[in-house]
């Protein structure tokens, strides 16, 4: 069984427990163009690339949510900047970015509750480690995961996002055990797998038939295994799909 030997089990927030659903958060080529700006809207990218990088330390900016607060909107201003925005038109145009970007409606995969419950009935600690913006905690409450979960651990208020170790070193010391005795769950290749490795705990890849994540898997290191549903970690197998679908913050 997977978790078999384990006092912990921590799994990644989004892609593993919930998954966005409509209405989605707007586009920023609709907020631009409102605003006359539909040819800086081009030049912006990716709306979602003006946050922190994988493996990014901002522990300066992670003091408190006020500092936290104030360094994303600083990141989303230089980038209107580097854009072409006007300087008039650009403290306006970030309150909406900001607020489009967290306007993110979850719901749980449907066998999250009943795995997690079952966990903690085998008296295993449940725990959530993720990149996530500084309300993971509220965020885990409203998909109702409140009761079910033991420890929260989010990159914004650590300080560092995975796969930096400082994030790792923060889970397993709320987590009070020893790496070999934490299991980490999670859909991304290099956060939820690799760095977990690197910091001495076990792996599970979750890879979900309607996954996010596109593309074939990378094969398994030493310590590592594969999942496509949260129920074969009760079942201790790398078997069929099992049924995972929608089941929010927002």
């Amino acid at each position: 069984m997977l978790v078999d030997g384990i006092g912990a089990v921590v799994f990644d927030f989004y892609g593993t427990l919930v998954r966005m659903v409509e209405p989605l958060p707007p586009d920023h080529h609709g907020i631009f163009a409102r605003r006359g700006l539909a040819d800086r809207a081009e030049l912006w990218g990716d709306q979602w690339s003006v946050g922190p990088g994988e493996g990014e330390e901002h522990t300066a900016h992670s003091t408190d949510e006020a500092a936290y607060t104030a360094w994303e909107r600083d990141r989303l201003r230089r980038r209107a900047r580097a854009c072409g925005v006007p300087g008039e038109a650009i403290e306006g145009l970030v309150d909406e970015l900001d607020r489009a970007m967290k306007a993110i409606r979850l719901e749980l995969f449907p066998d999250v509750l009943d795995v997690l419950a079952a966990l903690r009935e085998r008296g295993l600690l449940v725990g959530v480690c993720s990149n996530w913006f500084w309300n993971l905690e509220e965020c885990v409450e409203a998909t109702g995961l409140g009761g079910a979960v033991d420890v929260v651990v989010g990159s914004a208020r650590t300080g560092a996002r995975k796969p930096h170790p400082l994030i790792y070193r923060e889970l397993l010391e709320r987590c009070a055990l020893p790496p070999r005795q934490v299991l980490f769950v999670g859909d991304m290749w290099v956060p939820d797998v690799l760095g977990p490795l690197g910091a001495g705990m076990r792996a599970v890849h979750v890879h979900r038939p309607d996954r996010a994540v596109e593309g074939a898997a990378p094969p398994l290191p030493a310590g590592a295994a594969r999942i496509t549903g949260l129920r074969s970690l009760l079942a201790g197998a790398s078997g069929p799909g099992d049924g995972d679908g929608p089941g929010g913050c927002g």
